[in-house]
């Protein structure tokens, strides 16, 4: 009797094959970019996919300030943030955060769709937002790539 002998690799951290990819955000809608870029961070489009391990790619954002949101949600979105002292919960809408911070609104969006343990905090370091097109990662050669593209 022939038997095959077939395995299933599980991959890790050293086995996985990290690619620098560049998106623009200009004229994208907030949640849609987002959850392209957290299941990219993941690396859930690879074949290669392992629920425990770092094997997505490292992700470039550039023109954060360009972000779209449909709706009144400019206005009525807020982000609330709580100090821990009684008193200390502070609420800043969408328009003036990204006045103040306009990284911040995809960081918030893309953070709140990893995982909330250790290894969505390794992921979020994976991503890197900038205001404007130029960015610091010239050097890595990020591919730039459409987010309808990625399925």
């Amino acid at each position: 009797m022939d038997t095959l002998s077939y395995k299933t690799i599980s991959g890790n951290k050293e086995t996985a094959r990290k690619e620098w990819i560049l998106i623009d955000a200009e004229g994208q809608t907030l949640g849609r970019l987002a959850s392209v870029v957290a299941m990219v961070l993941r690396g859930k489009h690879k074949t290669n996919f392992t629920p425990h391990a770092d094997c997505g790619d490292n992700v470039v954002i550039i023109n954060a300030e360009k972000i779209t949101l449909s709706g009144k949600k400019w206005a009525d979105k807020n982000y609330i943030s709580h100090s821990g002292y009684p008193g200390g919960q502070k609420s800043i809408s969408a328009e003036n955060l990204l006045a103040k911070k306009p990284f911040a609104l995809v960081e918030k969006a893309v953070r709140g769709m990893l995982p909330k343990n250790r290894l969505g905090r390794a992921l979020f370091r994976n991503m890197h937002v900038y205001v404007g097109p130029n960015h610091k990662q010239e050097a890595r050669k990020p591919k730039q790539i459409q987010l309808k593209s990625i399925k």
